[in-house]
């Protein structure tokens, strides 16, 4: 298609935002199909023709009058050569009230489109959105319902798209060159093509139980078949009845076991479940995996190894990281105090106590108030945030960072359409938080290795109010769940593989075309065709992981996918997979190397070489490799900086990067488990 030399306005393309299925029209509606073009409403059969609004005179209209949608409809049929992209625009005057905008519909094909327009005093062109019409014969109808606009002229023509371009400079000055190569890639396959993505389920999701048990006359950890566990000595404890447990064993491929002091028993959760179904399904991992730091919050924290599957599948598969946050705050404040000094005296270890929903008496706005309950809360929730961040950054990985999400909700600049905490109190409290995660984290903690991603969900007129900035957020995203809601396919269930092209334009206008645009979740994966027909170039999509007890199954469901689109999507030329992505990923190739931070007093201390030959990985200094080393490694690396002994640090780093960090742990590990024989890591 031809480009344009203007991109049509957001408010053009909303009309796609809320639809509905009508009834299909009767046969010949008109005595024959129109082809594209400009027409006066009277060409058309059955229009009721007006000259004046009642008693006011509507002076400036064209031909022989108007039509004023409070009964009648205006109907007609458009012919097009070839299925794709048309835009209708109207000349319309919307003059009801002059403080209100008024809710406009239209129906194309049996299907209810809707779109809000201004008050307009005199005759306006406007541009009412952008549709899809079928190769033939496509049955349109203005419809009377709240929208009491008089209508002059239907124009009808094939849409015209702009380039897209979004930047592949980042938002952080600073950011690692590992962040800058993966921004400087998605930039370069933009518009082109879709990364495929998938969600991983958090917390303590898909959990596994396994025969597994402490045997004290042995010392060993052992399950049914007689395979035995690795554990570390010190981490036996004793149960109420008085037996000998040990809390955490492992596997030879490094897999830990957890033990349940309900259940008595050992389990795992299967965080590879909706990767391992689409590799099952398609041949095809995704190239994109979905994590969250959910776990990491004041009060209930508590680690499932989700930092260390970051790294794994960044430096050991070559994949791309993608995480959100859903951060939680006490739903009764009257359960978390502080001191005058801000030290926290009392907070519940109990995860329901807390909540991410709109639903707890936490002040949002007192995030940004020094001395509040709500100050110290959050600011203990980044440093416990930024502890992972951290060691995520050390090992080289750049992450798409998602926090904060989904803040507009169903919409409302006042939050009143808002579901998460975070967004509740308004725009304006939502962005000043924004402002204060991303400063308190780059400017404190030094982390720059993300790529801000902002995600605002309904994207409606009032998106430009939380919209943070181009100067806040490197990428934006859309969360597309429409298998129920929105749907304009026709149908009433299953999987709705319609490409939102509409709301894909709308972002791609509101921040000008400066940012790329994604589907950061979804239900229904959008079919290629559609997609490549309705020209909705998102950057990628991440579908939402399938969910336990009853709760939807948005990966393996067949309300939410169809096999064979799944196969063909991941099979595309169109969609990229783990496998085709480059080798150097995270290589940056730019023209300068992009300046940082200079290293602390305390990073010069922490990789110093001390003289002498390293017993690598006997970090306890107890002349043998054990998980007791890992422990250790790990209390250092979060920040316990006086727990072992230089030569232990020393010994500590087993690989050839000559830092100290999560890397070091895992090969540790991998070397007590026997999933490696030797160390250093070649």
């Amino acid at each position: 298609m031809k480009k344009i030399i203007q991109r049509f306005a957001a408010a053009a393309v909303s009309a796609a935002l809320c639809v509905s299925t009508l009834p299909v029209f009767p046969a010949a509606v008109s005595a024959a199909a129109y082809p594209p073009g400009t027409y006066e409403v009277e060409d058309f059969e059955g229009v009721d023709l007006w000259t004046s609004l009642y008693e006011v005179q509507v002076p400036g209209y064209s031909g022989d009058g108007f039509a004023y949608l409070t009964s009648s409809p205006i109907e007609f049929e458009i012919e097009v050569e070839e299925e794709g992209m048309y835009e209708i625009d109207v000349r319309a005057v919307q003059r009801l009230n002059k403080d209100e905008s008024r809710q406009q519909t239209i129906v194309i094909n049996g299907i209810k489109y809707t779109y809000i327009m201004p008050y307009y005093e005199d005759w306006t062109d406007v541009k009412f959105g952008v549709f899809r019409l079928k190769k033939g014969v496509n049955e349109i109808s203005f419809v009377s319902e709240y929208g009491y606009a008089a209508f002059d002229t239907i124009t009808i023509k094939e849409a015209e798209f702009p380039e897209v371009t979004g930047t592949d400079v980042p938002v952080d000055p600073e950011a690692t060159p590992e962040a800058r190569a993966l921004l400087k890639y998605l930039r370069s396959v933009y518009g082109n093509n879709i990364l495929a993505g998938q969600q991983e389920i958090y917390g303590g999701g898909h959990g596994v139980n396994v025969n597994i048990h402490y045997d004290a006359a042995t010392d060993t950890c052992v399950d049914d078949q007689g395979n035995t566990y690795s554990f570390d000595p010190e981490s036996k404890d004793v149960a109420d009845d008085g037996s000998t447990f040990v809390w955490t064993c492992y596997d030879d491929n490094g897999q830990a076991y957890n033990y349940n002091t309900q259940n008595r028993n050992y389990s795992y959760n299967d965080y590879d479940y909706e990767c391992r179904y689409l590799y099952e399904t398609t041949g095809k991992y995704p190239a994109i995996r979905g994590f969250d730091f959910n776990t990491h919050n004041p009060g209930f924290a508590w680690e499932d190894g989700v930092t260390d599957r970051m790294i794994d599948w960044t430096t050991n598969k070559n994949g791309i990281c993608t995480a959100s946050w859903h951060v939680t705050v006490p739903t009764s404040m009257d359960d978390f105090e502080i001191d005058d000094e801000g030290n926290i005296t009392k907070i519940s270890n109990d995860w329901q106590q807390f909540t991410y929903t709109e639903k707890t008496d936490f002040v949002t706005a007192n995030c940004m108030v020094e001395g509040t309950k709500e100050y110290v809360f959050f600011q203990e929730a980044m440093r416990l945030l930024a502890t992972e961040l951290k060691k995520l950054q050390d090992a080289n990985v750049p992450v798409i960072f998602r926090p904060l999400h989904e803040a507009e909700g169903n919409g409302g600049a006042d939050g009143s359409g808002a579901w998460f905490w975070w967004a509740k109190e308004g725009s304006e409290v939502y962005n000043q938080l924004w402002k204060l995660l991303y400063t308190t984290l780059t400017e404190e903690y030094g982390i720059h290795n993300l790529i801000w991603e902002q995600n605002l969900y309904t994207w409606s007129t009032e998106s430009g109010l939380w919209y943070t900035g181009d100067e806040w957020v490197d990428l934006v995203g859309y969360d597309k769940y429409n298998v129920q809601y929105h749907r304009h396919d026709g149908k009433t269930s299953g999987p709705n593989e319609d490409a939102e092209s509409a709301i894909y334009w709308s972002m791609v206008d509101l921040v000008g075309n400066n940012k790329m645009v994604s589907i950061a979740e979804n239900d229904c994966l959008p079919s290629i065709e559609n997609l490549q027909i309705e020209q909705a170039k998102w950057l990628y999509f991440c579908t939402w992981y399938d969910g336990e007890s009853g709760a939807p199954q948005f990966i393996s469901g067949s309300d939410y996918q169809n096999v064979d689109t799944l196969i063909n999507t991941y099979q595309s030329d169109y969609c990229i997979t783990l496998d085709e992505l480059p080798e150097d990923l995270f290589v940056w190739n730019g023209e300068e190397e992009p300046e940082t931070k200079p290293a602390t007093e305390e990073t010069t201390e922490e990789t110093e070489p001390v003289p002498g030959t390293p017993d690598f990985g006997n970090v306890n200094l107890d002349d043998t490799v054990s998980i007791s080393d890992v422990i250790l490694l790990n209390k250092y690396l979060l920040g316990d900086t006086t727990c072992a002994e230089p030569e232990g640090l020393r010994n500590a780093d087993v690989d050839e990067n000559d830092l100290l960090d999560a890397n070091d742990s895992l090969n540790i590990l991998k070397y007590c488990v026997q999933v490696i024989t030797e160390l250093p890591v070649k």
